[in-house]
């Protein structure tokens, strides 16, 4: 049973909330999805990205604020949006038990489909996602790759416009990432909207049409990845020490001068602007005067991660503007 009626807007947020008890998990969360895109969620670990998703898929309900999925309101209109999307959570929700192939049988007979129509479209699925040689083994054999292939193949079995996938590829090896990033391109190349949470910025810069950065319930910056990265600056200025301290003696030299964030490298540094030869040599002759030694420096385009390490540090310090310097 396929199902269309995909309004030019898949997904519509408006001060999206959710609260637990005292905690607010989302708090006024505002975005739209176009129909056939991708849309990239990023926070760190309890940002609320999954809360989010489980708020458009239904499996919450809102305290404040409605969304609409596919011109349907997930509040009052909870099965029609079911009927119509496909969900891959954070962890497998396949039978260890059954086959692959009975998995997906199993999941297009629960969607409705004839066992003729469940069997061909599982059969579909399995050469989509290369499983065919292991249809027939129990998933208990799979390696954690190959149950993540399972478990979105599972949320395509009805060929919904719209997938939510939640850190689909956490854990996975590089090349199973690459084979899983290759489906999501297909999917979008076909029409299906796709709304994404991750962790690996890689991820986000090569697949999400519009990337929104949540932190704390609230989203803190949006935009393509190309809009975000130019907030950073044209280039940035990454600076490597001899350790952490050293780092550390470093950043608190720079950061009355200079926009300073902490990279992936608790011995690193990075500051972002116009890493022109004037800033260069003012950041050396900032060291110096602090006595501090830069063991490496490189010139280089602002990526992802600068965008996500200096929002979300900005955020945890209650700074006022998300970004130094941005209109």
């Amino acid at each position: 049973m396929t199902i269309t009626n995909t309004p030019r807007a898949a997904v519509t947020a408006v001060d999206l909330g959710r609260s637990f008890g005292a905690h607010r998990a989302v708090d006024g969360v505002s975005f739209e999805v176009p129909a056939g895109t991708v849309l990239g969620l990023l926070g760190p670990n309890g940002a609320g990205k999954t809360t989010v998703v489980r708020l458009l898929s239904t499996i919450l309900a809102p305290t404040s604020g409605r969304a609409t999925v596919l011109g349907y309101d997930v509040s009052t209109q909870p099965e029609q949006v079911r009927l119509r999307i496909g969900l891959a959570g954070q962890y497998a929700t396949v039978d260890d038990v059954l086959t692959a192939r009975e998995n997906l049988t199993m999941v297009g007979r629960l969607s409705h489909l004839g066992a003729r129509e469940a069997a061909t479209r599982g059969d579909e699925l399995l050469a989509r996602f290369r499983l065919v040689d292991s249809a027939d083994r129990p998933l208990r054999t799979f390696s954690g790759g190959m149950r993540r292939r399972i478990d979105l193949a599972a949320a395509l079995v009805r060929r919904p416009p719209l997938v939510f996938l939640d850190e689909p590829t956490t854990g996975l090896d590089p090349q199973s990432r690459l084979d899983l990033w290759e489906v999501v391109e297909d999917l979008v190349s076909e029409g299906t909207t796709v709304v994404l949470t991750t962790q690996y910025l890689e991820e986000a810069d090569r697949l999400a049409d519009h990337i929104v950065v949540i932190n704390a319930g609230t989203v803190v910056a949006s935009g393509t990845a190309s809009e975000l990265k130019q907030q950073i600056g044209t280039t940035v200025l990454e600076l490597g020490f001899a350790d952490r301290n050293a780092a550390e003696q470093a950043r608190r030299a720079l950061a009355d001068q200079f926009c300073v964030v902490a990279t992936e490298m608790p011995s690193t540094i990075a500051c972002s602007g116009d890493a022109s030869p004037p800033m260069v040599r003012a950041v050396l002759e900032a060291l110096d005067r602090a006595a501090v030694t830069a063991t490496s420096i490189d010139v280089r385009r602002p990526s992802l991660d600068d965008v996500f390490l200096r929002i979300t540090n900005q955020k945890e310090s209650s700074t006022n503007d998300f970004l130094r310097g941005a209109a």
